[in-house]
């Protein structure tokens, strides 16, 4: 078989006269290394000249895609990207790789509740909550409008069109087979209030090859804190969850409004008023009588395109979501509940739930305190496989320089 482009390109790079492995050519070679783990090339990179060359080769990343040797990678963002790197974590090699700091802007600060989501060889970060010291008052936190993505195959950020709606924690869905993004809802609440800020019911899609920004038909009512997923099965948008209006408790305290619905926009070009579905409100998820939980949601992607599993973690159960009766149902209980008086992280990866807990020195009045003293300040994550019904764990020492709050921390995953 001829080699393909992509590797032609590979060899172009490492040249005619260099060697990648003594004894073999350089498309068997170059097939080898194509398999090696992303977490590890940056540090065989220094090897030689000819391993450098071929690991800065812009083709690799979808030379490993070509061969399904792409390795699922967890990307944690513990504070505001600008001032606090975000890093790469693999947990199949327990391999850690910072990124480069988001670019710097002076006038604005304390960025948080922004999203992050992966499509293609990028990480795109948008929107989120920050301060502004051009506007008045300065502690009133604003809707962020701005774009980035991470390009990993020059390993840098890049800025892309603002949104037409500035918004932070909103709900956000890849539409792969298109190359879009969808975000809908979202507000200006910032994590330093437990309450309060604007709500918005606006509709967007980014083209990323126009790099444009279009709008779409709004919500039908406010919605910000919500969960966006694609159901490619029936080619449907999903907002689920999240908050509306307000309420005050006593006249004072305000208190959020958490929805018990979801939304729905059939993504085919029909009658609405963007060229688009329109929405379709979903009924109330809990039974009657039943006490709504508001835990993290999570959707896991069928890799044939098919429905998409929807899990929820409230304290320490898991639930999963049925379309069909639209209910959640119990799916499941943490085997080992750590105190933790912060809250879990909670992210699928490689067709795994992963619920982590950042360990903590224990009092000495605690059952084989040694080996837990040990592994304080450690990361335990806790990981559920839905269809094999089991559950295994893992410890690894984030290289994080402050604690990670899993509140306030934002998480997405890639393959690379």
């Amino acid at each position: 078989m001829p080699p393909s482009c992509s590797r032609q390109q590979q060899l172009a790079a490492v040249g005619e006269t260099a060697t990648l492995i003594p004894g073999l050519p350089n498309d068997v070679a170059s097939l080898i290394l194509s398999f090696v783990p992303y977490s590890h090339q940056s540090r065989l990179k220094p090897t030689c000249k000819s391993w450098f060359l071929f690991f800065s080769s812009k083709s690799l990343i979808f030379d490993r895609l070509k061969f399904s040797s792409q390795s699922h990678i967890l990307c944690i963002f513990p504070q505001d990207p600008s001032i606090s790197s975000p890093f790469l974590f693999d947990a199949a090699n327990r391999a850690w790789r910072p990124l480069p700091p988001l670019p710097c802007n002076p006038s604005t600060y304390s960025l948080c509740n922004f999203t992050s989501i992966s499509l293609g060889p990028y990480i795109y970060l948008l929107g989120g909550s920050h301060f502004d010291a051009r506007s008045f008052p300065l502690d009133r936190p604003l809707p962020s409008d701005s774009a980035f993505r991470f390009n990993f195959v020059t390993f840098s950020w890049e800025r892309i069109a603002p949104m037409i709606s500035p918004r932070g924690s909103f709900a956000c869905a890849a539409v792969r087979s298109l190359n879009q993004i969808i975000v809908a809802g979202g507000g200006s609440r910032h994590s330093l209030f437990a309450a309060a800020g604007s709500r918005i019911s606006s509709v967007e899609r980014y083209d990323v090859a126009k790099n444009k920004w279009v709008p779409m038909d709004g919500l039908p009512s406010f919605r910000a804190g919500c969960v966006g997923f694609l159901a490619e099965e029936s080619g449907e948008f999903w907002v689920m969850g999240g908050y509306g209006e307000s309420r005050t408790v006593s006249g004072v305290f305000p208190v959020d409004e958490y929805y018990r619905d979801a939304v729905v926009m059939e993504l085919k070009k029909n009658g609405g008023s963007s060229g688009w579905g329109t929405w379709r409100e979903v009924g109330d998820m809990w039974g009657e009588g039943e006490k709504p939980r508001f835990g993290k949601i999570v959707v896991m992607e069928d890799e044939n395109r098919g429905r998409p599993e929807v899990f929820m973690l409230d304290k320490f159960d898991i639930l999963r979501y049925d379309m069909d009766s639209n209910r959640w149902q119990m799916e499941t209980t943490i085997p080992r509940k750590l105190p933790c008086n912060k809250s879990l992280g909670f992210i699928v990866l490689d067709g795994e739930l992963h619920v982590m807990t950042r360990l903590k020195a224990p009092d000495l009045t605690e059952i084989r305190q040694s080996q837990l003293y040990k592994r304080a300040g450690s990361l335990f994550i806790q990981i559920y496989h839905p269809r094999k019904k089991t559950w295994r764990c893992l410890y690894t020492k984030p290289p994080f320089p402050q604690p990670l709050d899993f509140g306030t921390a934002v998480m997405c995953t890639v393959r690379l």
